[in-house]
């Protein structure tokens, strides 16, 4: 690769550009998708250019769950092990507390896998951890603020990238393939002009974070339902981390009612945080998510790539969000190879990566639409008790079904693996 540092050249006026870097593959966010893609093509010897806009990886509120599927693609590459070294907590089962009891809904202990669990670990942590293994390549260059603005195109094809640095100057990165990675609200979507197929799931949730107590229940994650009000959570090594479910554009009529309605249901809902919601004093503590289900009819054009959240978005139903993102770069990794090392990839090759990642897709948003109608929407209903519909009932139930809820959550239809022949499974679990 052309150093990102190479000669700066003179500028005759704004739009100049004030140098050119050449590499074979072109990132764009440096989100799970794009950090892991990164490790994956550089370790095949394929020169590659990660850029992330934010001058760190530290968001709040990303999604944090690592699940099996994830953990045993690390365990591939020797990492897993390493991985378990950072603080973490373990999911193990998922349970839903109602006014008429508790019920298990996702159970993970009987999964035929090394890591019949969760992973809670901050998604920033993760994502510094996998960007320090990919730094060990030397075709591997991460270049942090450096926010795209522009796609480069000639006779059709995209053949590079270009951004606005710190410098007010426009600096470019150029590459057989550029990846989209930036995530739902992805910038090159928008540039290249393929146009989702969207629906909005009738819920919006409201994250904030209040203090951790050592008497506070030991799961790492649970779910409340009570008075038409769903509740998650999520347990951190110093904190608690709460996702408030609400109606899908709800917020305005929640802050319209004040900070202390939120404070009264929470203690109502989850009675052993009464003793701290008084820490909430400030709307500007909470972040709002607004619900979606996206999916691209196409993820690619000549020069162009987008996958994860760029590609297709997942509700938080689940959290399989992070995971499917990242059995997208591995799959990437294992079609485009090839012709990433040749300099060429055709139209047919990008299609191939679209074509394996496009039914495991479509299965998971379907499993999550299910989920969301069994659980959320009545969940949400204020008018009458909760209940567990009878699907519900019967698929927590029956021996015969009660784990698929289990693998799809942490594998999706199908385990996805390292194809180059160098992966190899070197690490154990850390139980």
């Amino acid at each position: 690769m052309t150093p990102p540092n190479s000669a700066v050249q003179e500028a005759p006026s704004d739009e100049a550009t004030t140098d050119v870097s050449k590499c074979d593959c072109c990132v764009v966010g440096g989100g799970p998708a794009g950090v892991m893609l990164s490790l994956l093509l550089a370790r095949q010897g394929i020169s590659t250019f990660l850029l992330e806009s934010h001058k760190d990886f530290d968001r709040d509120f990303r999604g944090d769950t690592i699940h099996p599927s994830t953990l045993e693609i690390l365990d591939q590459l020797g990492l897993a092990a390493r991985l378990h070294e950072l603080p973490h907590g373990k999911l193990r089962a998922l349970k839903v507390h109602t006014p008429g009891g508790t019920t298990t809904l996702v159970d993970l202990h009987r999964l035929r896998t090394p890591f019949p669990y969760i992973m809670m670990l901050p998604q920033a942590r993760f994502l510094d951890f996998l960007a320090t293994e990919a730094r060990r390549y030397p075709d591997f260059h991460l270049q942090l603020g450096a926010n795209v603005q522009r796609l480069v195109e000639e006779g059709g094809r995209i053949v590079g990238v270009r951004r606005r640095g710190d410098d007010s100057r426009w600096h470019e990165v150029r590459a057989p393939l550029v990846v989209g990675c930036d995530g739902r609200f992805s910038k090159l979507r928008s540039l290249s002009r393929l146009e989702t197929e969207k629906t909005s799931p009738p819920m919006d949730v409201v994250w904030l974070r209040l203090s951790r107590r050592p008497t506070d229940p030991r799961d790492e994650g649970e779910f409340y339902i009570s008075g038409g009000h769903l509740v998650v959570i999520l347990n951190r090594e110093d904190h608690v981390q709460i996702g408030y479910v609400i109606l899908k554009g709800g917020f305005p009529q929640m802050r319209a009612s004040g900070i202390e309605t939120l404070q009264k249901s929470l203690a109502a809902i989850v009675p052993w945080l009464a003793d701290r919601v008084g820490e909430l004093q400030d709307w500007k503590q909470v972040s709002v998510l607004s619900v979606e289900s996206s999916r691209l009819p196409r993820w690619y054009r000549a020069g162009l790539l987008l996958i994860g959240d760029a590609a297709h978005v997942m509700t938080p139903v689940g959290g399989v969000g992070i995971n499917y993102a990242i059995q997208d770069a591995v799959e990437t990794a294992n079609l485009l190879g090839p012709a990433l090392k040749r300099g060429q990839v055709s139209l047919e090759d990008l299609a191939a990566v679209q074509h394996v990642r496009e039914r495991p897709t479509r299965i998971i948003q379907a499993f999550q639409r299910f989920m969301q109608r069994q659980m959320v929407n009545h969940a949400l209903e204020d008018d009458k008790p909760f209940h567990f519909p009878l699907a519900m009932r019967l698929i927590a139930s029956l021996p015969l079904i009660r784990d698929i809820p289990a693998r799809m959550v942490a594998f999706g239809p199908r385990r996805v693996r390292i194809q180059d022949g160098e992966a190899q499974r070197s690490a154990s679990p850390a139980q």
